[in-house]
């Protein structure tokens, strides 16, 4: 199964500038799923360099990089649970995070998601993101839990 940027408009409640997935390759329901981050110069993140900065200085944020991860986790999620089941996800914590190495404009980067457990309404995730050969992170243990849209609307 793959999902273009479209469907996943229809699945997750993120836009602009924070839908940080470009399209799912691959998905096997309840088991796992690989998905596409495209890595841009025209990001809000890059907004704020001064012409002349250093390379370095366009790392891809970190807290992007285990966002769109995720949001990775949490379509393997939503396509595994059963039909009719309503609520949102929310990322409540990760754990044994490493990242190895920093992306860039222009890198493509490649997230394979685990669906490790479902338990009571909460979903654990595990996996690795990718540009190219290079593993760029390792994530343990992502967790996840649903609340209902309507306890969200009224908390915002």
């Amino acid at each position: 199964m793959r999902l273009e940027h479209a469907e996943l408009r229809a699945l997750l409640p993120h836009r602009y500038p924070m839908l940080l997935l470009d399209r799912v390759e691959a998905v096997e329901p309840g088991v796992s799923l690989e998905a596409v981050k495209t890595v841009t110069g025209c990001e809000p993140c890059y907004r704020g360099i001064a012409e002349g900065e250093p390379a370095d200085r366009y790392a891809y944020p970190a807290s992007l990089l285990i966002e769109s991860f995720g949001q990775g986790a949490a379509v393997l999620w939503l396509l595994s649970r059963r039909p009719g089941t309503a609520g949102l996800p929310m990322f409540t914590a990760a754990r044994e995070c490493v990242l190895l190495r920093p992306a860039y404009p222009g890198d493509v980067i490649r997230h394979r998601v685990r669906l490790d457990q479902v338990v009571d309404g909460a979903a654990f995730a595990s996996g690795s993101s990718w540009i190219g050969d290079d593993k760029v992170a390792e994530f343990g243990s992502m967790m996840a839990v649903v609340r209902p849209v309507d306890a969200i609307a009224r908390a915002s």
